[in-house]
């Protein structure tokens, strides 16, 4: 001990006085705690307030005693950094902060910045990364893709759509699972990746696939369940999805293999991330590294918990907003992510995301992003500087999920049995109408009877998520169950209906996963760890609602086909989208094409949830019948002129050339 603190006090410099956390220096350069070479590796941490602090190396990730601990040195910008000369591949490292005045128990950390980890996580894992890219990774660019205007996204769980004995994948449950073409269900029709593609969306966000923290990597023969909204290391991927958690390299390479598969099959990837939040406080890597600065606390030192998970992280603190800015660069940089979607976004502060948009646009203007614009609780900070859904035209370039048509078209988030338009319920026309025009200002939405905006709060179309499920929630189909007694055929008319409201809105259309084949979760709403038999995708449901999913495809094809449905400008939206005269229950409007270079000149999309037919006026000029009777396209008829009839429950799309 003697030769220790003698080599601490030789190398180190004397430690500053800070009178808050908010005094802490930041970190200059990259966050990169390891940096990695045969010749030597390069260690270093950013604690600013520890005593000391130690760098433990491992021969493994499981071996309890280390094989050397080294006193690290004290830098000007609050980190420690030490170098180690010699060949380190295969080894593992962890860092012990000693901070007497800490009013937490201090024990190893990973860092806050682990690109690679053992199993459970516990130790980061010192790699050579150019071992990690799988064969041709040099040469995986991203599928052409214009901007947001153009997106059409399918939210998936890795799990949800592979495990299931229906889906004929091999790696089931895993990333290289999406690396399989040819899987086939038992009457011949495609799953996986080759069903995506049959679908034809353009983006896959995928749920949480870093380190997280519900699930014992070392038991996954218990096939335990969790979405992954529980962060551990941010940075590194999750060995649940490997096929070998024991092994970091592996863990990379296989996600690396997903997204380059992916990406050959013309599909864009997009990284759910939950920087809000982590898994818990007292053993987080944030706390452990440097204690009580990366959360928000009360003035008593109680934490913060607008995620509803305990606690709520200070994004607008220097090094926070550092570490996501970082965080989101290397996902980009390393693998190629196209996108990010931000779980409770409402929680970060304005600038923060405006910083990660710039840092997106510096790399490639068109990667998105997006995410949920509000709390699960009251953030400890000022509303008005907040990510949420009310000031999204402080974020220019930054979309956010709109609950104002979901809960018009399907019913409330917080009551699962009451139903709205789909069921013919009157009053939810304007809300409708509002999510329909990207919920921009536009002269002819009656705000005053939207739901819950009473003044637009995009600048721009592509600046709203039109949806009507996502993960957290239950699937349309079970929505749909709980809010009537079903008639024959009428789940999939109703479906039809919502998502031709989706995918003919000017905002982002998002899709949930197996929505397309009427997927349930047998009535479950928040199914984060419910068992495979609840989440997982039966894939013998496409067979049986084939029509169903003929129709979302061709709703995609048709989108994609005519820009005058994902028009992308505010004023050219106000000029040229202009709602009809339509009964309680139905909602009409007709697109001018022709300001937009659309073959189509006149689009008029009518929407109707009435139990009866109904005839809607049509502008001048004689249109063709696109999507009628739940058919899309529509079954051939002739020209129409005057009027059109809508038949029950469903959604008609005209044009005119």
């Amino acid at each position: 001990m003697i030769t220790l603190a003698a080599t601490l006090i030789g190398c180190c410099a004397k430690k500053p006085h800070y009178e808050s956390v908010n005094d802490y220096p930041v970190k200059q350069g990259s966050l990169s705690e390891m940096t990695y070479s045969p010749e030597a590796t390069i260690f270093s941490v950013w604690s600013p307030n520890a005593d000391s602090v130690y760098l433990n190396l491992y021969a493994d990730a499981t071996t309890v005693e280390p094989l050397q601990t080294l006193v690290m040195c004290r830098q000007k910008d609050g980190s420690w950094t030490k170098t180690v000369k010699g060949d380190l591949n295969g080894q593992f490292y962890t860092f012990r902060v000693v901070e007497p005045s800490s009013r937490w128990t201090l024990h190893e950390t990973p860092g806050i910045f682990a690109k690679a980890v053992g199993v459970n996580g516990r130790r980061a894992a010192i790699i050579d990364w150019a071992t990690t890219n799988p064969e041709g990774w040099e040469n995986d660019v991203r599928p052409a893709f214009a901007g947001a205007k153009d997106a059409i996204i399918y939210e998936m769980h890795h799990r949800d759509m592979t495990i299931h004995a229906t889906s004929g994948v091999q790696n089931k449950g895993k990333f290289i699972g999406w690396t399989e073409h040819g899987t086939k269900t038992a009457e011949g029709l495609a799953t996986g990746i080759d069903h995506l593609v049959e679908l034809g969306v353009t983006h896959v966000q995928i749920l949480p696939s870093y380190d997280y923290g519900s699930v014992d990597e070392t038991r996954l023969s218990d096939n335990k369940y969790n979405w992954g909204y529980d962060p551990v290391n941010y940075n590194a991927p999750d060995g649940g999805y490997s096929t070998n958690p024991y092994d970091p390299a592996t863990r990379v390479r296989e996600m690396k293999q997903m997204i380059q598969a992916l990406h050959k099959a013309g599909i864009r990837v997009i990284l759910d991330v939950v920087y809000n939040h982590t898994f818990n406080v007292e053993n987080s890597n944030f706390t452990q590294t440097c204690p009580d600065y990366f959360y928000r606390l009360h003035e008593n030192g109680d934490l913060g918990n607008a995620s509803g998970c305990g606690n709520e992280t200070a994004s607008e603190r220097a090094m926070m907003r550092k570490f996501i800015i970082e965080s989101c660069r290397y996902w980009i940089e390393e693998y190629h992510m196209d996108g990010f979607r931000f779980d409770l976004m409402g929680i970060h502060d304005v600038e923060t995301m405006n910083q990660v948009r710039a840092m997106l646009d510096s790399i490639d203007p068109s990667l998105l992003l997006y995410g949920e614009g509000w709390a699960a609780g009251g953030p400890l900070y000022p509303g008005d500087e907040l990510a949420m859904k009310a000031n999204m035209q402080k974020l220019p370039g930054i979309g956010a999920f709109c609950d104002d048509m979901r809960d018009a078209l399907r019913g409330p988030f917080s009551d699962n049995n009451k139903g709205a338009f789909l069921i013919g319920e009157k009053g939810h026309e304007e809300s409708i109408k509002f999510g329909l025009v990207g919920c921009i200002e536009h002269p002819e939405v009656d705000m005053s009877q939207v739901n819950y905006s009473k003044k637009a709060w995009t600048a721009q179309p592509t600046q709203c998520i039109s949806y009507v499920s996502c993960h957290d929630d239950m699937m349309l189909t079970d929505r749909l169950k709980a809010n009537k007694k079903l008639k024959a055929g009428e789940l999939q008319r109703l479906s039809k209906l919502a998502q031709t409201a989706v995918l003919t809105s000017q905002g982002m259309p998002f899709l949930w996963c197996g929505e397309e084949i009427a997927r349930d979760k047998k009535g479950v709403h928040n199914s984060y760890c419910s068992p495979d038999d609840i989440n997982a995708i039966d894939w013998s449901l496409k067979a049986a609602n084939l029509d169903l999913f003929a129709y979302y495809q061709g709703l995609i094809a048709m989108r994609k086909a005519h820009p005058a449905f994902h028009m992308g400008d505010a004023e050219l939206v106000r000029a040229n989208l202009h709602f009809l005269p339509a009964p309680a229950g139905v909602v009409a409007y007709q697109l001018n094409g022709e300001a937009v270079g659309d073959e189509w000149k006149s689009i008029v999309v009518i929407l109707n949830s009435q139990l009866s037919a109904i005839s809607i006026q049509l502008p001048e000029g004689e249109y063709h019948v696109a999507v009628a009777d739940g058919k899309c396209p529509a079954v051939p008829q002739g020209l129409l002129k005057g009027s059109a009839k809508v038949a029950a429950q469903s959604a008609m799309v005209l044009y005119a050339i």
